[in-house]
Formats: C-alpha cells, sequence, structure tokens
C-alpha cells in the first residue's frame, strides 16, 4: 500500500525496558544460544506516524499492528541488530548476536476501496425499509441483496464513509460520488454527488444536469430509457414500444455529460460495463394494485410498470431486472442488452429505498439532495380525463420519492460503475475529509 513519505528528524528515547515482549522475537545468528544475562536489556523506542506524516514518540507495550507497517528503512537498532516483519501477522523479529538497542518507526498504511470490501462485515439481516434511515445504519457492516451479478452489498443511511473523488468535469474542477454499493461481481456502483474545493461541503449534493426533461409524454412508450420509432410515432404493441432504437431526451443528455467529462480522459479506463435496469414490466393490477391497469404497456393504454407492485403496501426493493430488454449495457457479454453507447445511467428506485428514503421525508440518508431529480424506473403510465402523461420516479427534495411527468424538469445525478481490478488504487477511507482516490 502507499504510505506517507513525509518524515522527522529521528529522536532517541532511551528508558523503554522491554524484553522479549510486545511482540518481538529475537532470532540469534551464531552457534551459540544468545542467553540474555538477568540486569541486560533490549531498549526499544517507538515513534508512530500520524495522518500528517508526523512521527510522534509512543511509550505502548504493544507494536501497532492494525492500519501500521514497520519502516524497515528507517527502523534502526544500535549494535546491528536486523529487523523483520511478517506481512500476514505484522509480527516483528530482530536476528542479534547480542544485547541491542532499536529504534522503530511504524507509517500509517492507507487503506483502500479494496481493503474495505474484502474485510467489511456483511450483513445477514434485512432493514425495514418502510421506515426512514436516518443514522449509519451500515456503521457495522454492509446489508445484502441479490443483483444480476451475484450478491450486492449496499450502504444506507447517512453513510459517512462512502464518498470517493474520482475524476474532474470540463472546467477542471474535481467531481464526487456516493457509492450505492458494491455490485455482485466486486465492481463499485456510485452516484454523481457534485463538485467544488477540498474540505468544504459545497461540493455535494449537487447535479450535473440541473434541469433535464426525461421525455416527451403522450405515449407508454417514454417512460423508456430508450423506445421503439421516432418521438412523435404512436407506439402499436408493448413489443414496439420498448423496442431499443431512439434515445429519451435524459439518455442523450447524460450521454452527452459523459462523453464531455469522462471519455478520452485518465479516468474513462476505470468505468466499467455493468446494467442500468429500467424496469418496464407490466405485472398486472393484481401485482400492482391499480385497477385501471391494463398492463398493455403501449400507446396511450393505461399501465403500471414492476416497482408499483414492490412498493404497494412494504417496500421490497430488488436490484434484479426483471425484464432482459431492461437491462442497459454497452456489450451483450456485460450481461444486459448491448443498446448503450456509454457506461452511464441514473439510480433505480429500488436502490432508493434500499438507502433508506422509504415513503415519508427523510433529509438524513445519504442520497437525499435539497431539490428533486431523477431516477430511472417507471412508475406508470396515466391516460386520465385530465392528465394523458408518462410517470417516472423522482426523489422530492424532501427525500422521500414518487412520480412525475417525463415532460417535467429535474435535477440529475448519473450513476456509473467502477471496474474491481481498480479498487485498490482508490485510497482513503471514504470520509469527506479523506475519500477515495485514485492513485
Amino acid at each position: 500500500m502507499r504510505k506517507f513519505k513525509k518524515n522527522k528528524k529521528m529522536l532517541l528515547i532511551s528508558g523503554i525496558s522491554l524484553i522479549l515482549v510486545g511482540g518481538i522475537t529475537f532470532c540469534i545468528n551464531t552457534k551459540e544460544k544468545y542467553k540474555p544475562q538477568e540486569n541486560s536489556r533490549e531498549f526499544i523506542a517507538m515513534f508512530i506516524q500520524d495522518e500528517n506524516g508526523e512521527y510522534s514518540p509512543n511509550i505502548s507495550k504493544e507494536f501497532p499492528k492494525s492500519g501500521y507497517e514497520l519502516n524497515l528503512e528507517k527502523s534502526t537498532c544500535k549494535n546491528g541488530g536486523i529487523l523483520s516483519q511478517d506481512s500476514a501477522t505484522k509480527k516483528i523479529s530482530m536476528r542479534a548476536s547480542h544485547a541491542d538497542q532499536c529504534t522503530l518507526y511504524f507509517d500509517k498504511t492507507i487503506s483502500s476501496l479494496k481493503d474495505f470490501y474484502n474485510n467489511v462485515t456483511k450483513k445477514s439481516t434485512v432493514p425495514d425499509f418502510t421506515n426512514p434511515a436516518t443514522t449509519d445504519e451500515t456503521e457495522d457492516g454492509l446489508f445484502a441483496m441479490a443483483d444480476d451479478y451475484g450478491t450486492s452489498y449496499y450502504f444506507r443511511g447517512t453513510a459517512p464513509n462512502n464518498y470517493v473523488k474520482f475524476g474532474q468535469d470540463a472546467s477542471g474542477q474535481d467531481m464526487w460520488w456516493r457509492i450505492i454499493r458494491f455490485n455482485g461481481d466486486g465492481t463499485v456502483r456510485m452516484q454523481y454527488d457534485g463538485v467544488g474545493p477540498a474540505r468544504m461541503n459545497s461540493y455535494t449534493r449537487g447535479f450535473a444536469l440541473t434541469s433535464q426533461n426525461w421525455s416527451s409524454k403522450e405515449d407508454a412508450k417514454h417512460v423508456g430509457w430508450m423506445f421503439g420509432g421516432i418521438r412523435a410515432s404512436a407506439s402499436t404493441s408493448r413489443e414496439q414500444a420498448q423496442r431499443n432504437e431512439t434515445d429519451s431526451y435524459i439518455k442523450a443528455e447524460v450521454d452527452e455529460w459523459f462523453k464531455k467529462n469522462i471519455v478520452n480522459t485518465e479516468f474513462e479506463n476505470y468505468v466499467a460495463d455493468r446494467i442500468f435496469c429500467n424496469d418496464r414490466s407490466t405485472p398486472g393490477n393484481s401485482v400492482t394494485g391499480w385497477l385501471e391497469d391494463t398492463s398493455l404497456g403501449f400507446g396511450k393504454n393505461n399501465t403500471g410498470y414492476g416497482f408499483m407492485g414492490r412498493i404497494r403496501g412494504n417496500l421490497n426493493p430488488q436490484f434484479t431486472c426483471p425484464q432482459e430488454n431492461d437491462k442497459f449495457t454497452v456489450e451483450a457479454t456485460s450481461g444486459g442488452n448491448g443498446a448503450l453507447t456509454y457506461p452511464v445511467g441514473l439510480i433505480t428506485a429500488d436502490e432508493v429505498i434500499a438507502a433508506g428514503s422509504a415513503k415519508t421525508a427523510n433529509a438524513s440518508y445519504y442520497l437525499y439532495k435539497e431539490s428533486e431529480y431523477w431516477s430511472m424506473t417507471p412508475r406508470d403510465f396515466h391516460n386520465g380525463s385530465t392528465v394523458v402523461s408518462a410517470y417516472v420516479y423522482t426523489i422530492y427534495e424532501t427525500g422521500s420519492f414518487g412520480g412525475q411527468y417525463v415532460s417535467n424538469y429535474r435535477g440529475v445525478a448519473p450513476v456509473i460503475n467502477l471496474k474491481a481490478e481498480y479498487l485498490d488504487q482508490f485510497q482513503g477511507n471514504g470520509t469527506i475529509n479523506n475519500p477515495y482516490i485514485p492513485s
């Protein structure tokens, strides 16, 4: 792992008397076994590195293990003793032919996103999704849920340790993100969170696009990230409505944002091609609970889509995508439909529920952004006496969620996935003052 490089002039402490304690083993390289005399001592002085790279004396009788590593180049023994440390157990050994006095320097190691994922506790419980998450519910581990790649582990509540600083926008400002979940294949799904100067809270809860409509509203096909036929034509079948031929307005704008800010930069290769679910399944009124639901999914037919059924009564979010056609990816080999131009999308309403929204106002969970923004999840097409429109779920300015006319203009917070093979390069601890940053 990367370590802090900043060093201070060595100071010697003589008077910390430790004989064969604190986790150190003495190995003798002479033919005769070394036996400490009754009045002999091994003097050990310890210096521990802090967050700023400074070394401070430490008088503990125990050597630091978790989060620290012995600096073998800086540590010395006065009489030639040779120090070593086992990388797995952190046990320190010294080869010596006689009593020696050593000064040990311990560097603070910088943990990585890979370390976090490999060592996180996976919770076996399922949260009560009907209650808003207003605290850090994943402080002691991440919740688990099946996704299209295996088992996904997700953050819930305030999540003060899921910050990532990744990329720069076209104006040169650092882009900040919040981790939604680790996908089942170890890739990391994260939502854009704004830009701004370091060590200030102003860069959080921002949008890539502040005012964008989803699509035209007059046809059921317009709940789609993509849809069949030209924009002005009426859909005549469910299959035709859900044919992935034409971009919605919002997809075109999100693609343009990704092209402008990520493509042909040093950050592009970090981005994984993984599924974005635009759930257009039509389970019918027995599932959605909407008596006028025809489940036809085209033209001006009243139609409720899959997520309506998952929030009927109790909230039951899912990370698996019901229809193959709705699994948006760039390449079909990535497990999806191969219809995307770029590997970017939006958060799903299921992920919003899992993160802690519930059906009520919640200004405490990490997805709250103080103003309304789009999800990628359709609600319904409603052909009423006063309103005829397609609806897609949005996250409200209160932190709750609900359907919104697709012709309305709302904020946009893009979602991308990070490749698993690069997670060891994202170093930090995920806090707002020390976010994960690619090295």
